[in-house]
C-alpha cells in the first residue's frame, strides 16, 4: 500500500533532520554545549590556548578534542569569516527538546512561553532565548520554516542559553497557538498600535499561563497570528517614538509578565 504524501514528507523531515548537524563556536558557546549532557557532540576543533581554557568542559564532553595550530583554524571548520570563534568550534546535532504539551504544560519554570512569528535574525532570537531563561520561561516557539534554525551565531548571542532554555521549532504557528490556548495559556500579541496595554491585559486575566507573541521587526505579526491572539496589547511609551527591538521587546514583556 502507497503510504500518503504527507507521511513520505515527514518522514523525508526526520531523515534531513537526522542527518543536520551544528558548528558552534566561541569559548562559552562550546563550554556550554560540551557540559550539557542532551547534546550530541560530534567534532571538537580548539587552539592550544583554547584548550587550556576549556580543560574542565572537555573532560565533561565525552569527545577527543582536536588541537591546531591557530592559522590553519578557519581552513579546517567551516565557519563564516566574520566568526568570533576564539580558537574554539563544536559540531553538534540540533537539540530535541521533546513535543510542545509535554515542554509547554509540565516543563520547567513558569506557565510562560514566547512565540516569535518568523523572526529570522539569529542574533535577535538568540538575544529572546537569554531573556527567557533569566525570566524563567518554559520554552521559546517558532515555525520550522521563516525563522532563525538553530546556528553558531544564535548559540553566541544566546550565551550559552540554547543549552538550557527550549528552543521549539513548529509546523504550523497558529495551530501550535491553538494547543496552548487548549492548555489554558492566553496569547497577547504584541502590537505598537493596540489600545489595551500589557500591563492591562496581565491584570485582566490574573495569574492565567501567558504566551506573548511578538512579530518581525517591519512586517510584525502576519494576520493569522493576529486573528489567533486572543488579544493585541501594546508596551506603553510616554515619549513620541515608540518602536522597540524584537528582542529588546521580548525582554520588557517577560519582566512585565512574571513581575505581574
Amino acid at each position: 500500500m502507497k503510504k500518503p504524501t504527507w507521511v513520505v514528507d515527514k518522514e523525508r523531515s526526520r531523515r534531513a533532520a537526522s542527518a543536520e548537524t551544528v558548528w558552534l563556536f566561541g569559548l562559552h558557546a562550546v563550554r556550554d554545549a560540551l557540559v550539557n549532557p542532551r547534546r550530541e557532540k560530534l567534532r571538537l576543533v580548539v587552539t592550544k590556548n583554547a584548550a587550556d581554557k576549556l580543560v574542565e568542559a572537555m573532560a565533561k564532553g565525552g569527545v577527543m578534542p582536536e588541537v591546531i595550530d591557530p592559522r590553519k583554524f578557519d581552513a579546517q571548520v567551516p565557519l563564516a569569516p566574520e566568526s568570533v570563534h576564539q580558537g574554539a568550534a563544536l559540531e553538534v546535532r540540533p537539540l530535541q527538546w521533546g513535543k510542545l504539551d509535554e515542554v509547554c504544560l509540565t516543563g520547567e519554570g513558569a506557565p510562560l512561553v514566547v512565540l516569535l512569528d518568523r523572526v529570522t535574525d539569529p542574533h535577535n532570537v538568540g538575544a529572546v532565548l537569554r531573556s527567557a531563561e533569566v525570566f524563567g520561561a518554559r520554552a521559546v516557539i517558532a515555525p520550522a520554516r521563516h525563522a532563525a534554525p538553530e546556528t553558531g551565531a544564535l548559540a553566541k548571542t544566546a550565551s550559552g542559553a540554547l543549552e538550557r532554555q527550549p528552543y521549539l521549532r513548529v509546523v504550523n504557528l497558529a495551530q501550535a497557538m491553538e494547543q496552548l490556548q487548549a492548555m489554558g495559556y492566553v496569547l497577547f500579541g504584541l502590537d505598537g498600535e493596540a489600545a489595551e496595554t500589557l500591563g492591562e491585559g496581565l491584570a485582566r486575566i490574573g495569574s492565567r499561563p501567558v504566551g506573548l507573541v511578538l512579530g518581525a521587526e517591519g512586517p510584525g505579526l502576519r494576520e493569522k497570528t493576529r486573528e489567533t491572539c486572543d488579544a493585541l496589547v501594546r508596551i506603553p511609551y510616554p515619549g513620541g517614538f515608540g518602536s522597540l527591538n524584537v528582542s529588546n521587546a521580548a525582554a520588557v514583556a517577560l519582566y512585565a509578565a512574571v513581575t505581574r
